[in-house]
């Protein structure tokens, strides 16, 4: 009777767990999977960030167009953004803003987006620098803009 005893309780015993082995196995697979994942959904996450600032960029070209209809020109490079959130003083009683609902954000890295009337090639530029935040660059680097 003893020995089918010991036998009941070895049987259960083993059947109990995970070997070490076989928990590095599923570790191992489970590393392998997200280093091949994780490089394409931080790129992603990076195309996004490039959409949200153009799409910004758009809005904010809405609104400053709206704003020269109320004023008749668009605000000067001192003026800058903060002129669709607040009345400049050389705007009058014509500014019938704010303009935008929530202010001026940043960029989706952080950084104030450039302005800067007359612009280069337009009436005005509206540019976000990118992720590093510095003039020029490729990729998530490159300046984008409203020129």
């Amino acid at each position: 009777m003893e020995v089918a005893k010991n036998r009941g309780w070895t049987s259960a015993r083993k059947a109990g767990g995970f070997t070490l082995l076989e928990l590095l196995v599923v570790i191992v697979i489970i590393g392998l999977l997200a280093a091949y994942v994780g490089p394409k959904y931080f790129a992603q996450l990076g195309k996004s960030e490039v959409t949200i600032a153009k799409a910004q960029i758009d809005a904010f070209e809405k609104s400053l167009d709206t704003y020269r209809l109320d004023v008749g020109r668009y605000p000067s490079t001192e003026e800058g953004l903060a002129a669709l959130g607040t009345a400049p003083a050389t705007a009058g009683a014509k500014w019938n803003g704010p303009y935008l609902k929530k202010g001026v954000p940043p960029d989706p890295w952080g950084h104030p987006y450039q302005y800067k009337a007359p612009g280069a090639k337009s009436e005005f530029e509206i540019i976000s620098l990118g992720r590093d935040g510095q003039p020029g660059g490729t990729g998530e680097d490159a300046d984008i803009g409203a020129q």
